[in-house]
């Protein structure tokens, strides 16, 4: 009996990518895999193309999808693109916050069509924004909203009580006739959000 010793284990990741088997050499005999991507589909995707970077996803990272839907570049694809990246692809800027805490993506938004549906198309002004900041990307849970109020909800936003009202240091200077990056040098310095706002 012969042995193989394959090089990746089965389950492998590579980017969105993950190994499901061994597939055919090809015509230049070099190793190939069947994979699965993150958003659904599977090809086969030679071994030096994923171990080298090149090939991340199964295309749909650079919106391939285009030819199906026409939507390639329009806000509601980028920010669908953007979600997608933010929680499986490890070097994309936001990942340690999303895919790195274990936020996900529902299997029905792998889909762009069904992400669409689900969610419309994004308005202006307007950027993706989870109600549970803990809890995944999916329907019932995800909303369109404005930039700012998107950045009051992020778990590093600093909030402040005073007079039993809680606010974020933005609106608490925007009340206060205050100058927020002042507020922010001092907190920086060593004041408690409170001192720096007095």
């Amino acid at each position: 009996m012969i042995v193989v010793t394959l090089p990746y284990p089965i389950s492998a990741r590579f980017g969105m990518l993950t190994v499901l088997s061994r597939a055919d050499n090809d015509r230049f005999g070099r190793t190939q895999w069947n994979v699965h991507c993150d958003c659904g589909v599977e090809k086969v995707v030679a071994l030096f193309r994923m171990t080298s970077g090149h090939t991340k996803s199964c295309g749909c990272i650079r919106g391939r999808d285009r030819f199906r839907h026409g939507m390639k570049g329009t806000p509601t694809h980028n920010s669908w693109c953007a979600m997608k990246q933010r929680c499986f692809y490890p070097k994309s800027d936001g990942y340690a916050d999303y895919g790195g805490r274990g936020i996900t993506v529902c299997e029905r938004w792998m889909t762009f069509e069904n992400f669409r549906a689900d969610m419309g198309e994004r308005p202006d002004g307007m950027t993706i924004e989870r109600n549970d900041t803990n809890g995944n990307y999916e329907p019932g849970n995800c909303r369109w909203a404005p930039m700012p109020e998107q950045n009051r909800n992020r778990r590093s936003t600093i909030l402040i009580e005073r007079n039993g009202v809680t606010k974020c240091v933005k609106d608490w200077c925007d009340e206060l006739g205050l100058n927020v990056d002042r507020v922010y040098g001092r907190i920086r310095r060593g004041s408690t959000p409170s001192e720096a706002l007095r």
